[in-house]
């Protein structure tokens, strides 16, 4: 799940200061250590005051709490036993009815885009919501080796009001030789007027229990919310590229000494990429993306290894859902590639504008092209495409080009967990994130 929010803007103005005995140079080190300090300090007691409190859900079910994490041993928390798993779907009330979701059938893949359209993540402040398009669904739902009953539905009356979808993975975990098999959870949505009656629980609840028919005990998801324990707090980065339209949809909002003109020449971006041999990736470089995004994934602590079919699933252009650029240098040899999708978001109650053009971030491998000159031309790819803002996690190496390229923090976090797997080392920083959930 991705976290729906607004950016925190900076000023493009920076306050100086002088001291005595010191450059300016070491006074900007020791005041980013002192920020970054106190920071983490905010961070931690915010996580532990939240997972403090009371979790009815989440505390029967085979999570690390906060209180015991030093005296799990690392792996499984609970082991799984295939012949004791529930053979028929959970119990639902009176005239709600479990469905298997077929997203090829164009009429139940509107139902689900329309379900999610009304009632999935929405901001705080209600001024925006997710609009993720059929044909993004079916390239998020649908990958190769997907289970037809993974993709899960409750229906009153015929109409869907519940939703919840896995696909299945392969996760590395901490090292190279700790792989697991298992599901990724991603889409739990509930119409807004049943919330009350705690539809959510008994999704959850039913997903699982069609993981572990099929033997595994594990799964990965982001939440914007924070419930016992998250294994990382990650955070999106936002990079105008239409700034005046979101200052008009309130996404962004103008200092006391700014205008709407300073912030267009602040993020005015060039016409053309920059790289030379930059082009759109083809069925042709499936191989050389396969084997360069692998090879870069391993230095993380948390990374998916793909197999070509899967590189080719998620990775090939698809109009308005994924775009992918490759460099290609002498005799064919394609050296780095970039990659970002879209997930517009619609406007809620503006009088002008009805939606907001979103590009995220997904997988970026820099092996001969810096990583800030090759995700500068990502940002002049995606103002060529059209999008107003472009997305990026504090997570991989995306820290590397953060700040320079001129992206400003969001305002919420987005919450990293492993279903039934305690980590040895608790928790894990954004950087040692190498997997994108869509």
């Amino acid at each position: 799940m991705q976290q729906q929010e607004k950016q925190q803007e900076s000023s493009d103005e920076e306050i100086e200061v002088q001291g005595q005995g010191e450059s300016k140079q070491q006074q900007q080190q020791q005041q980013q250590q002192l920020s970054v300090v106190q920071k983490q300090t905010q961070y931690n007691q915010q996580l532990l005051d939240k997972l403090n409190k009371p979790h009815q859900f989440w505390e029967t079910q085979p999570m690390p709490n906060i209180n015991e994490l030093d005296s799990l041993k690392p792996g499984p928390i609970q082991e799984g036993i295939l012949e004791e798993v529930r053979k028929d779907p959970y119990n639902l009330i009176s005239k709600f009815e479990w469905c298997n979701i077929d997203l090829r059938n164009d009429e139940q893949a509107q139902q689900v885009y329309t379900l999610l359209k009304e009632n999935y993540v929405e901001d705080d402040d209600n001024m925006f919501r997710f609009d993720y398009s059929i044909d993004f669904l079916r390239w998020a739902l649908l990958p190769p080796g997907q289970h037809p009953d993974w993709i899960v539905g409750v229906r009153v009356n015929q109409k869907l009001v519940g939703f919840i979808t896995g696909i299945p993975v392969t996760l590395h975990i901490e090292n190279q030789q700790t792989k697991v098999k298992m599901t990724e959870i991603n889409f739990l949505c509930v119409h807004k007027k049943i919330r009350a009656n705690r539809l959510a629980p008994v999704l959850i609840k039913e997903i699982t229990r069609r993981v572990h028919i099929k033997n595994m005990w594990q799964a990965v998801y982001t939440a914007g919310i924070v419930v016992p324990t998250p294994i990382s707090q990650t955070r999106y980065y936002h990079r105008s590229l239409n700034a005046k339209k979101l200052i008009e949809v309130g996404f962004s909002s103008l200092s006391a000494r700014q205008t709407i003109s300073r912030q267009q020449k602040l993020y005015k971006l060039p016409e053309e990429p920059k790289t030379q041999g930059l082009r759109s990736m083809k069925k042709k470089d499936v191989a050389q993306v396969t084997k360069l995004l692998n090879e870069y994934l391993k230095q993380f602590k948390l990374y998916f290894k793909y197999t070509e079919d899967e590189v080719k699933h998620w990775f090939l252009p698809r109009k308005d859902v994924i775009s992918t650029y490759v460099v290609e240098k002498e005799q064919g040899v394609v050296t780095d590639f970039l990659s970002f999708y879209n997930l517009p978001s619609q406007v809620i109650k503006n009088p002008k504008h009805t939606h907001l053009r979103a590009a995220y971030s997904y997988y970026n491998v820099a092996t001969q092209t810096p990583i800030v000159q090759l995700m500068y031309d990502a940002l002049i790819l995606a103002k060529n495409e059209g999008y107003d803002v472009f997305n990026a996690l504090d997570i991989m190496e995306n820290e590397k080009f953060l700040k320079e390229l001129m992206f400003c923090p969001g305002d919420g976090q987005l919450n990293y967990y492993l279903y039934n797997w305690k980590l040895e080392s608790n928790m894990l920083k954004p950087e040692e994130i190498g997997i994108v959930l869509v």
